[in-house]
């Protein structure tokens, strides 16, 4: 399989190396320094783009990308606003596969994290907050996973409507505490707590390697396919 690599910092890297290690060729490689490479003429033997950029390119680097009829692998957060118009490619015959995690184990916490909420909803006792943290270059917050992660309490505790980045004690809202530390490559923390105790469960990543193979893995799954896909796809969820 020939990729295209769309962003070239220490995620593009891991990435490379995974891809390499599984006998794929990374044919093209867009960094800061060469974005107008980023062209039908650049991509016309690609099968598949993976991209990890920014909230401010990403949306052109998938327009791009489709323009060459490439399907996009993509892992940056923060465009959803622009999610509408991605989903309007697809239902034109463009490919994309979406994900706030690529990582295997955080997919499985999503899952968890929807059943728990399912078991808190008939008990008003309990309260629900989250905590993430992230190295100090993560551009967005809160973490486009601990959105997902709000979004699977919200969609299954009837009491939860909104998420927000703050202190809470309000029974409509989700508050989400965000962190910025050092190198640290992701942790999540869910907690439902009461006046007598509380259930928490968290996910800790060790490094960026589960990342990078979840992409290199849903990049394996999308050549030659239309539409809109996700983790849930990718493993069957």
């Amino acid at each position: 399989m020939k990729i295209a690599l769309i962003g070239y910092g220490k995620m593009g890297k891991e990435i490379e190396q995974i891809a390499i290690s599984r006998g794929h060729k990374v044919e093209l490689i867009i960094d800061q320094d060469n974005q107008n490479d980023l062209c039908p003429e650049h991509l016309k033997n690609i099968d598949v783009a993976i991209e990890f950029t920014n909230p401010n390119s990403a949306y052109n680097n998938y327009i791009e990308c489709f323009k060459a009829n490439i399907p996009v692998v993509s892992g940056t957060t923060g465009w959803l606003d622009k999610m509408p118009e991605i989903e309007k490619f697809c239902k034109k015959g463009k490919g994309f596969f979406y994900a706030s995690n690529f990582s295997l184990g955080v997919n499985l916490f999503f899952e968890l994290n929807k059943k728990l909420s399912k078991l808190m909803a008939p008990f008003k006792e309990y309260n629900v907050d989250m905590e993430e943290i992230h190295h100090t270059h993560k551009l967005d917050s809160p973490s486009g996973t601990a959105i997902t992660l709000a979004e699977g309490i919200i969609d299954n505790h009837p009491k939860k409507e909104k998420w927000i980045e703050a202190t809470s004690m309000k029974e409509d809202e989700v508050s989400i505490l965000a962190k910025r530390h050092g190198a640290v490559p992701g942790t999540h923390a869910v907690t439902w707590h009461s006046e007598v105790d509380e259930i928490s469960i968290q996910h800790q990543a060790y490094s960026r390697k589960g990342f990078a193979l979840g992409a290199v893995l849903a990049a394996e799954f999308m050549p030659k396919k239309e539409g809109f896909y996700g983790m849930n796809d990718l493993l069957q969820l």
